[in-house]
């Protein structure tokens, strides 16, 4: 764990490798998990769901499978579950402006609200409380029959009426008085939040998630884990309080990171985080993986690449797919990818090869705390699977939007820009007065509108009756344009010209002249600069005196060479 001013991060590595990764910073507006006493805004029957006001900058948004029929009991407002939604339409269980209690299960995603739920859970180390759900269980996780069972007597003796319990992973092991200590401190929260939902007006947040800290020691710093590594002495000290009352059995596997050799660079995390925006994943037999995350679903692409086996085909797409379902499946957990996810394997003739494939995603997702299911392979060969979506991917919390693309990904090409620019320059012409047009691009969209010896800028000007009058500038984008009509040639030509005749300037000599050797070219910006007798210099700043200015060039002469 790196704690840090403004954001704390914490990494699991399995077997040296990275496979989870959390980020919180001070700023986050993290509401997974939190309960809010809210109003019914609308109640959409053809929709079967509800939207709730629970004090966010847009509604939660509510489905029928997922609300309690909740009815007022007493007169100070107290509530409780009357009976599940099964066999009810929306409409039978909420109305407009109701009061009810809501936990949010899925964060707000673009612009969709969050999702919430009338069945709450409070999470403890040991225990899950259900105050509206009458069920005790145990954690799929613990394979041990016999531990299960008692697990399971446990859980049944400590069950208050009417309020359920699932026992968590970490409880395997436990004796009765430790689960019953997660139960009462789990009582008394609920207690909490039922008080301050008599005494609150909706919106109101009755209950917030801790923070990552206390969560990391609360629902992954369990048995199966060896070593918990911190390296803030106030972090390292607040995990072994929290450890006092969770779990003192581990507090000896903690350990504070004084190195100075920062915590993520020393165990190789920096570099794994900075490939994370990449869409293409190596995997080390050479094949690759390409990801792609839509609106819709994750879609992911396996190729062999570099791969060409060294035995059959068969043998060689084997090899890359099961490689891939075990990357796959890490790459899903480290960037919480959650929804609908499509994988597109390399096609296998034999159906016993793609059920060796499956079987690779269910052992490696069974790593995975969020839930997966894998559907199996479609008619078109495509293996589909869903994983549950809470949070945010962790790609919103590290990256945003490029403001260059606006996250398509793609721009223009140069040669798009050009054609586009000539086109408004046509435009322009047709409706403007004066005689001449400054344009103003990109240095490589200004070199294809002038072209080779200005003939493409020849070509315009007769096209359009007009003197036109370009200027590259490298602090423009590829896609950034400016044309404006001047009343004048003079006026055009102040504007764009980067130099005048008679200026004594210092520039880099970046290459001989194409046909003539001996002169050195320079460039201003994208527009040339021809020097005489500077061929020798390339790569040396030289003073030059601007003798000659025309359009698209300008010439001139050395008058010192000493100056790098």
């Amino acid at each position: 764990m790196n704690a840090e001013a403004g954001q704390t991060r914490a990494a699991v590595k399995e077997d040296q490798v990275l496979v989870e990764l959390y980020i919180e910073r001070t700023n986050d507006k993290r509401i997974a998990g939190n309960i809010y006493k809210g109003r019914v805004e609308n109640v959409l029957p053809g929709m079967q769901a509800a939207f709730v006001n629970i004090g966010l900058e847009r509604n939660a948004f509510l489905y029928v499978d997922d609300a309690v029929d909740y009815k007022n009991g007493d007169d100070d407002g107290e509530y409780y579950a009357a009976q599940c939604s099964s066999g009810k339409t929306i409409n039978e269980i909420l109305r407009p402006n109701q009061e009810i209690i809501v936990q949010v299960t899925k964060e707000p995603v673009g612009t969709k609200g969050a999702r919430v739920v009338t069945q709450l859970t409070i999470p403890g180390r040991y225990l899950v409380l259900m105050p509206t759900v009458d069920h005790i269980g145990v954690s799929r996780r613990i394979d041990d029959a016999a531990e299960r069972e008692r697990l399971r007597k446990v859980g049944s003796s400590l069950k208050p009426q009417g309020i359920g319990l699932i026992v968590r992973t970490a409880a395997a092991g436990k004796n009765e008085e430790d689960l019953k200590a997660d139960r009462d401190f789990l009582l008394r929260v609920w207690s909490t939040i039922q008080a301050d939902g008599k005494r609150h007006s909706p919106p109101a947040l009755l209950y917030r998630d801790y923070d990552l800290i206390y969560r990391l020691v609360r629902d992954v710093f369990t048995q199966d884990i060896s070593r918990f590594i911190v390296d803030s002495k106030q972090e390292y000290q607040k995990i072994l309080d929290l450890l006092d009352s969770l779990s003192p059995a581990l507090k000896n596997r903690v350990f504070y990171f004084g190195e100075k050799t920062p915590i993520f660079e020393a165990f190789g995390i920096e570099s794994e985080i900075n490939k994370l925006v990449k869409r293409k994943v190596w995997l080390d037999c050479g094949g690759y993986l390409i990801i792609d995350d839509t609106e819709a679903l994750i879609s992911i692409d396996v190729n062999t690449g570099k791969f060409i086996g060294s035995t059959n085909l068969a043998d060689t797409v084997l090899k890359t797919n099961l490689e891939a379902a075990t990357e796959i499946a890490r790459q899903l957990r480290l960037r919480n990818i959650g929804g609908i996810v499509i994988i597109d394997f390399i096609d296998m003739d034999s159906k016993a090869d793609e059920q060796k494939v499956l079987e690779r995603l269910e052992q490696e997702f069974a790593k995975d705390k969020t839930k997966v299911h894998v559907l199996g392979f479609t008619n078109l060969g495509l293996v589909e699977l869903t994983r549950k979506k809470v949070y945010q991917d962790l790609g919103e919390t590290l990256f945003t939007a490029c403001p260059y693309c606006g996250g398509a990904g793609h721009v223009f090409s140069e040669t798009s820009i050009a054609l586009q620019v000539e086109r408004q320059v046509r435009h322009t012409a047709g409706v403007m007065e004066g005689e001449a047009i400054f344009v103003q691009v990109h240095p490589h969209v200004a070199s294809l509108l002038i072209g080779s010896g200005g003939s493409n800028l020849r070509r315009l000007e007769e096209e359009t009756g007009k003197y036109i009058y370009v200027k590259g500038c490298d602090e423009l984008r590829v896609d950034e344009t400016s044309v404006i009509a001047a009343s004048t040639r003079q006026q055009a030509e102040t504007m764009a010209l980067p130099v005048s005749e008679g200026q004594i300037i210092e520039i880099e000599v970046e290459e001989p002249h194409i046909s003539n050797p001996k002169d050195g070219i320079a460039r201003i910006e994208g527009y040339v600069l021809d020097i005489q007798g500077a061929g020798q210099h390339v790569g040396r700043k030289l003073q030059v005196q601007i003798t000659k200015v025309f359009r698209t060039y300008a010439k001139g002469k050395v008058i010192d060479e000493r100056v790098s």
